[in-house]
């Protein structure tokens, strides 16, 4: 069992690592795995966005899921949150649309326009 100070700690640190407001390089991909994302896709989506992070060895990405964001018609989903918080959401995703998100987005810091609302 955790004393109160260690659970404190680990509370500090998660809020540090999630706010990422100010953060000059971090970006956090989150994509919803509600049973809505799921069943239209979510999880090969989500497992694209961990590979390509991993391939490309980018070591300030963090790749998260969610339940629902809200937006069931549109999934799956994935938002996006850059530096200075800025943040894009990704609709309609599909494994084949991930590469490109993460060399376009994540790489060149030019949001796809073309998948987002």
């Amino acid at each position: 069992m955790k004393t109160k100070q260690e659970i404190e700690q680990i509370r500090n640190s998660t809020i540090r690592r999630l706010n990422m407001a100010g953060d000059t390089d971090r970006y956090r991909i989150v994509v919803g795995m509600a049973t809505c994302g799921i069943a239209a896709g979510a999880k090969p989506v989500f497992e694209a966005f961990r590979d390509e992070v991993k391939k490309r060895s980018l070591d300030n990405v963090e790749v998260t899921m969610t339940g629902c964001i809200g937006i069931c018609r549109l999934e799956p989903v994935a938002e996006v949150y850059g530096p200075e918080g800025k943040e894009a959401t990704y609709i309609n995703m599909s494994a084949a649309k991930v590469s490109q998100i993460v060399a376009e987005h994540i790489v060149n810091g030019r949001i796809c326009e073309e998948y987002c609302i």
